[in-house]
């Protein structure tokens, strides 16, 4: 029988502090992705999922339950990356925002779709790596770990609201990346079925 993450951390604040291996295993894949996601350097993302651990560690006594245990480590892994992007004042590339002709935002699904999963799943981590730090980190809680608004307000200590706005924008980005990426013969059909569904 699996332990609950609920399960684990009584037992490390208990005096148990081997059994918070058990979190660390079971949740370093999904920080390290998002730590690089923001960071885009290998090294610095191990680093960061590495502090995050530590202050996790150091912190368990402050996770009050009312969230999801990996909504609130998600958290701190990211204020983990924005306190290295702000010590490093790194310089990240970003695409230009480009005028969006499609009229919906549903338009992003519509070509999505049509992509097969595996196909799909593989063209979104390309283009995430173009895109800046914050939207590839928003994406990533959306596509991959299919977070809330909810539990993505809370892990990055926003509004439901302003998260919303914040997914709209960055899966805008994200579909016009997806458009120059995808080859042109292959997009000609999702736009050609979008258009289809748009009349």
């Amino acid at each position: 029988m699996t332990n609950t993450d609920q399960n684990i951390i009584g037992a490390v604040l208990n005096g148990e502090t081997n059994q918070f291996s058990i979190l660390v295993d079971r949740y370093k894949d999904m920080i390290y992705t998002l730590a690089y996601r923001m960071l885009r350097n290998r090294e610095e993302a191990e680093e960061a999922a590495q502090d995050t651990f530590i202050k996790t560690y150091s912190s368990l006594n402050k996770f009050k339950g009312d969230s999801k245990f990996s909504t609130w480590l998600y958290r701190v892994a990211y204020n983990c990356c924005l306190d290295r992007i702000k010590k490093n004042k790194r310089k990240y590339n970003t695409v230009s925002i480009d005028e969006f002709n499609y009229n919906s935002i549903k338009s992003l699904d519509d070509i999505l779709n049509q992509i097969e999963t595996q196909e799909r799943n593989e063209a979104i981590k390309q283009c995430l790596n173009q895109l800046a730090h914050e939207d590839s980190y928003i994406l990533t809680l959306y596509y991959y770990e299919e977070l809330s608004l909810a539990e993505m307000a809370k892990t990055m200590s926003l509004t439901s609201n302003h998260v919303k706005v914040k997914l709209f924008r960055s899966r805008k980005r994200l579909a016009s990346v997806l458009k120059d990426q995808i080859e042109p013969e292959i997009m000609i059909g999702y736009e050609k079925a979008f258009k289809q569904a748009i009349r």
